[in-house]
């Protein structure tokens, strides 16, 4: 094996990210025959299959998980270039794609990258919004660059730039006697009308990992993907878990109250910056990180 096309890398990274040749097809837009023959011709190439065809979509062989990495190496050293060629023009910089929690956000745009734009008025970002899985996922797979994350499992494809203890609250009405205690209890809360973010989220498997701990049941009246319904569902009565930081600017204007629980998983979690792992990160995307470490209250507090 002489070499890898690009072309044919190009279709073989899109398959990998979007589950199927005819999803990658759409994307690409091109006929699907036309990805199947690309990935014939790479895995011609190499003599190795790089896909096990099934009915639910396309896996890869160990073959496949060696071109991606691979591939993602060539993918992100390209960025480094581009960046830096950029650099020496005086052109723009390159965008930096964050992902992170809805909890994150109003710290993110107040104390990250308001006074950012400031310093760095050429880089250009994109924000999505995602759970702690997808937001992990994001990251390990190349799809963002820095990722805000709650809690976030033990994995090896990602590396934490920042870390911070940020115990789980118990947040309700500012009066409401929950809150009276010096720290929560859980069972307390669960029997009170609950409103819970939905499976995938740092904070929903927080709080399922500790009322299993207990011999609790989980019966929240409102599932939702909305941290601000969270909080509106908190500000009428019921209550909710959340980091202080996700509630920070309801608390100093007096609509909430928030109380660490009072149980070891919940006083050790944590707000977490995370990268890919094993990746030299672009300057822009470096300086973004640093600055993001060092401001945002999520980490400072």
């Amino acid at each position: 094996m002489d070499f890898i096309d690009a072309k044919a890398l190009r279709h073989f990274l899109t398959v990998v990210r979007h589950g199927s040749f005819r999803a990658a097809a759409e994307q690409l837009n091109v006929a699907p025959s036309a990805v199947s023959r690309q990935i014939a011709d790479l895995e011609y190439e190499i003599g190795l299959p790089l896909f096990e065809r099934t009915a639910r979509g396309a896996t890869l062989t160990p073959a496949g998980s060696l071109l991606l990495e691979h591939g993602r190496r060539l993918t992100e050293e390209g960025g480094l270039l581009r960046e830096e060629l950029d650099r020496l023009k005086g052109g723009e910089q390159r965008r930096v794609a964050i992902v992170c929690g809805e909890g994150f956000v109003g710290d993110l745009i107040d104390n990250g990258l308001a006074p950012f734009f400031t310093i760095y008025p050429h880089v250009r970002h994109a924000l999505q919004l995602a759970g702690t899985d997808a937001i992990v996922e994001a990251i390990a797979n190349g799809e963002a660059d820095i990722g805000l994350v709650y809690n976030p499992p033990v994995e090896t494809r990602i590396r934490s730039i920042a870390i911070k203890r940020q115990p789980l609250c118990m947040v309700t009405r500012k009066d409401d006697a929950l809150l009276n205690a010096g720290r929560a209890d859980l069972a307390a809360g669960l029997h009170r009308p609950l409103a819970l973010l939905t499976e995938g989220h740092g904070t929903r498997q927080l709080v399922a990992r500790m009322a299993a701990d207990a011999g609790l049941a989980i019966a929240p009246v409102l599932e939702t993907q909305s941290i601000d319904a969270l909080r509106r569902f908190a500000m009428a009565g019921g209550v909710t878990f959340l980091p202080h930081f996700a509630v920070a600017n309801e608390i100093a204007a007096g609509l909430l109250g928030a109380c660490e629980l009072d149980h070891p998983l919940a006083l050790q979690a944590s707000a977490h910056l995370i990268v890919r792992a094993h990746r030299r990160l672009p300057t822009s995307v470096d300086n973004l990180a640093s600055h993001l470490s060092q401001n945002m209250a999520a980490f400072r507090l």
